[in-house]
């Protein structure tokens, strides 16, 4: 279609069609935008599937049947105990309220874990350069082992590791390895909902990190051991609370929605769509009002 050029038959037979419905060309016009309108934002309507007042209550369970005392119970809303102290990677104590000052992503492991949490850093490694957000300002990540044989040192060597496999600078404030006494660390993993055991040297525990707002309360998790740049950033933007501008925060949480079951954020095409095309039949019912006004001759 091209705006601004119509043929004589064309508008002969528009008239004709106006006529048939005992309305004024413009008024026509403007009807049938309005029904293009109505049409398009029905689509807005929430799925109950996927509304979001269905996944901000929803709790999602992953037991793991055979070991009953190992698994992950979902605690969105929950708040960890900030008054935990565990050892920085110097040996000295630091309470999680010290740490936990912007949001933070906590990454449960044990750092002579010979694959899956090494697996789970090393993505975090990877991961963590390319998040829009900056460390240290707007986010920190803390790795806290679930082994309370562990010491600092293993910690100070972990971290030596995972910095030295990001490949790109980082602030050393924003990424901390801690270790802790067996207390501290169910204290702290219990209300999280995170189960796990020992087995002879080793441990048998979920795969996932949580995120956390400034107060200590969950605000997401994120399972696997591979992550993207995308889900990281949209979760540590969800706990932010407003500290990133309502705009953006506004802007993120309408085009991109959680989705439990596959447990990642995801692109909200339907939504998306339906706004876009909504914007578009706007300004095409503003030209043709434009246009109607124009003087005949012109």
């Amino acid at each position: 279609m091209v705006f601004g050029h119509q043929t004589a038959d064309t508008d002969r037979h528009e008239g004709l069609f106006m006529r048939k419905l005992s309305l004024p060309r413009p008024h026509g016009r403007i009807l049938l935008v309005s029904c293009l309108l109505a049409a398009f934002c029905s689509t807005l309507a929430p799925s109950p599937g996927h509304s979001d007042t269905g996944h901000k209550h929803h709790t999602h369970r992953q037991p793991m049947r055979s070991i009953p005392e190992v698994g992950l119970e979902e605690r969105i809303g929950a708040v960890i105990p900030l008054e935990t102290t565990f050892l920085d990677e110097q040996g000295r104590p630091v309470e999680l309220s010290e740490l936990i000052t912007v949001p933070t992503l906590i990454a449960p492991v044990y750092f002579s874990c010979p694959n899956v949490c090494s697996f789970l850093q090393g993505s975090l490694a990877q991961v963590l350069p390319d998040v829009r957000l900056t460390p240290d300002k707007d986010y920190r990540v803390l790795s806290i082992s679930f082994d309370e044989l562990e010491s600092p040192t293993d910690a100070r060597k972990a971290r030596q590791t995972y910095r030295t496999a990001m490949n790109a600078p980082y602030p050393e404030d924003a990424w901390r390895f801690l270790t802790g006494d067996e207390a501290s660390i169910r204290h702290l993993l219990d209300a999280a909902g995170y189960r796990f055991t020992r087995r002879g040297e080793d441990f048998l525990h979920p795969v996932a990190v949580f995120v956390v707002n400034p107060d200590g309360r969950i605000v997401r998790y994120l399972h696997g051991t591979r992550m993207l740049p995308l889900d990281v950033t949209l979760a540590l933007t969800e706990a932010a609370q407003g500290r990133l501008g309502a705009t953006i925060r506004k802007v993120v949480q309408f085009c991109f929605s959680y989705d439990p079951g596959g447990r990642r954020y995801v692109f909200n095409l339907l939504r998306v769509s339906a706004v876009a095309v909504i914007l578009m039949a706007g300004g095409f019912a503003f030209y043709l009002i434009l246009s109607s006004r124009k003087k005949p001759g012109e």
